[in-house]
């Protein structure tokens, strides 16, 4: 027999629906919970205590809450008896006192009120969103400054905490979930679509990623940074980089990188910190299509997913010490990453069987593993 706890658990499934009709001004209408008609316990007693368990919860005995409809059906082990066969809640008071939510949604039409005034056009998306609307309660003032200075200033060019409005500094980056779905309604025809992260998206300076490099060749070190031969630049600065170089090293370990045994001073180089996602901070320093890019990586599935990944952007990328020779020779039988790319690669013939091998396998060789002679004799030849 369905207890008073589930009752109020398929009710409660209910309540999403009531607050959308509550915004679309659609009178109450009885909301029903279907009982059950079947009973196979053989316990008379049992019967009666669940009976007397689900009538003490009713409107009948509570003056509030659900009501409920019997109908005599004859079971097969306790004979005729009167079952639950309707449970319903006839008014709105009823149905929300028993769910404890009568405040909570004297609160949620207030704000939903408040955001529709300001913004009419957001109807739809209340509707769509009304628990959203009573999870940030106590919010909807500030967000809706926010999005009221956004409307009437929809390119600001100014960081987050720079912007204009009276909330706390730190109350747009703590709630950009909901502002951005309210934005992107609000300022649609101003928003760069294709950008997920917040500030690029509503036209907002953002602090630049940068991108750290080491000057291999003494002369430009001297020359251009002072003898500095450890820099790190934002990302708009190094796309417009004018240095005598003949080559850049992409390396994906920053142990390797700054480790002073491991690279070999070159001329004309610089070696340039990866991170896995190096492609996506210079892709557009279109002056690395004039000389040489050298990348070292891991000996794994991963390193060779990112070389393919350059290759996108600046198909004359060579890879340094991600051959056979070299796998064959340091390899300690340790496991890597599951390959992540369902693409086809572009990689050399030879990169490809050895990528293939490593997938098959899980096989990685870490850079920092090679050994330093072996490194600097090989790049003796660039």
């Amino acid at each position: 027999m369905i207890s008073p706890n589930e009752i109020k658990t398929k009710a409660e499934r209910k309540y999403f629906s009531f607050l959308q009709s509550v915004v679309q001004a659609i009178p109450f209408s009885r909301i029903v919970i279907p009982g059950d008609k079947t009973y196979s316990k053989t316990s008379i007693s049992e019967f009666h205590n669940e009976i007397l368990a689900l009538a003490s919860q009713s409107k009948e005995k509570k003056g509030f809450g659900f009501t409920i409809e019997y109908q005599t059906v004859k079971t097969k082990t306790i004979g005729m008896q009167s079952l639950p066969t309707i449970i319903y809640f006839d008014s709105e008071k009823d149905f929300l006192k028993f769910l404890g939510k009568e405040k909570e949604v004297d609160i949620f039409v207030n704000n939903w009120q408040l955001i529709h005034s300001h913004f009419p056009e957001l109807k739809d998306w209340i509707i769509k969103n009304p628990t959203k609307i009573i999870q940030n309660q106590g919010k909807w003032e500030s967000i809706l400054k926010v999005c009221n200075y956004f409307k009437n200033y929809p390119k600001p060019n100014l960081f987050i905490r720079e912007l204009p409005v009276n909330v706390h500094t730190k109350f747009v980056e703590s709630n950009q979930s909901i502002i951005t779905e309210m934005l992107d309604i609000i300022i649609q025809n101003h928003i760069n679509l294709n950008e997920r992260d917040f500030e690029k998206r509503f036209n907002l300076k953002f602090r630049e990623p940068l991108v750290r490099f080491k000057v291999l060749d003494k002369k430009i070190s001297q020359t251009y940074f002072s003898n500095l031969d450890d820099i790190a630049i934002p990302v708009s600065q190094f796309v417009n980089l004018r240095l005598p170089l003949k080559q850049v090293l992409i390396v994906e370990n920053k142990t390797t990188l700054y480790t002073t045994l491991t690279l070999p001073k070159m001329d004309k180089t610089i070696a340039i910190f990866g991170q896995g996602n190096a492609i996506t901070n210079i892709q557009d320093a279109k002056w690395l299509n004039d000389i040489t890019v050298l990348y070292w990586g891991d000996i794994d599935t991963h390193g060779f997913e990112i070389l393919s990944r350059f290759r996108k952007h600046f198909r004359h990328t060579k890879s340094v010490l991600m051959d056979k020779t070299t796998f064959e020779k340091f390899f300690e039988n340790d496991s890597g990453k599951p390959a992540t790319d369902t693409t086809t690669l572009n990689l050399t013939e030879n990169e490809n069987e050895l990528y293939n091998l490593l997938k098959i396998n899980n096989w990685r060789l870490e850079q920092e593993k090679i050994p330093f002679d072996y490194v600097n004799r090989h790049f003796c030849n660039w």
